[in-house]
């Protein structure tokens, strides 16, 4: 079995401690991201409130929309045909 020459280990420690430092720097970089994330979430309108705000929409004008929506195409594909 071979032994590990002096400067071989030395050469390994200093990689795995630049290692190290680098996965220290990442860590902290995500720590600082996350800290972060909440203070984006302050404003006026919670989750809740925007998913209410969308469950609000009038049924009859989304009916009326759909009902244009199906006319536009019948017409548009009478003229292509005829």
């Amino acid at each position: 079995m071979e032994q590990s020459h002096p400067e071989q280990r030395r050469a390994a420690d200093q990689v795995f401690q630049q290692s190290l430092e680098q996965l220290e720097d990442i860590l902290q970089e995500i720590s600082t991201e996350e800290e972060e994330i909440p203070q984006l979430h302050t404003s006026t309108f919670t989750e809740v409130e925007l998913d209410e705000d969308l469950i609000d929409i009038d049924l009859a004008a989304l009916e009326d929309a759909v009902a244009d929506i199906e006319q536009y195409l019948e017409e548009k594909t009478k003229t292509q045909l005829g």
